[in-house]
């Protein structure tokens, strides 16, 4: 039996080798590192996804990576909240995604808004009738060039060798914010990582 107090932490990304260290799967490197630290591997299939399951704090907490390529992400959210038998509480979906419209090593916590471009939130919107969902916006920077084609281009190549070094530190960064929000909650998370400074450079 679910409970109100269920929480869906989703990680977006591309399944498939090719797409394996590419900028447009920073969600599901973040997400990677939190199972490792919440001791859970995303070994079980469900969802068309890669899922793990855990209890923090007395609440139950579902990590979620949908394995139905970016476009159709929020039918993997959608199904298994529907599958748990959850009605409302959009808010305890927790989405973390690449966001082209912040620097590398930035993070933004926000509440709602549009998909800005994003086809994996604009699916998971559709899907759950809502954008009253928390997303945790990993900055991956703009391309050199501008325009729609130019911009699949850039997350769907692969960090060069400086900007791993980068990413390194911000993939634990993201999990720290994720912890925080686990512990203290998402308003206080926001009030922390919100603030000006670049996770990249360990800050906050």
């Amino acid at each position: 039996m679910t409970s109100p107090q269920d929480l869906f932490i989703v990680g977006l990304g591309n399944p498939g080798s090719e797409y394996a260290g590419t900028r447009h799967n920073l969600g599901w490197a973040c997400l990677d590192l939190l199972a490792r630290r919440l001791n859970v591997g995303l070994d079980r299939k469900r969802w068309r996804s890669r899922v793990a399951q855990t209890q923090v704090d007395g609440r139950r907490v579902w990590l979620i990576e949908p394995q139905t390529f970016m476009n159709l992400s929020g039918q993997a959210v959608a199904s298994a909240r529907r599958d748990l038998g959850v009605e409302g509480g959009i808010e305890n979906v927790w989405v973390v995604h690449d966001e082209l419209d912040l620097p590398l090593g930035r993070l933004r916590i926000k509440v709602g808004g549009s998909a800005a471009g994003h086809n994996g939130i604009r699916s998971v919107m559709s899907s759950l009738g809502s954008d009253a969902f928390v997303r945790f916006r990993v900055g991956v920077d703009k391309p050199p060039r501008p325009g729609a084609e130019a911009g699949i281009r850039w997350v769907l190549a692969r960090f060069t060798p400086a900007e791993r070094e980068i990413v390194e530190r911000v993939t634990h960064g993201v999990a720290d914010a994720l912890e925080m929000a686990l512990r203290d909650g998402v308003d206080q998370a926001m009030n922390v990582y919100n603030r000006s400074g670049s996770l990249g450079e360990g800050l906050p």
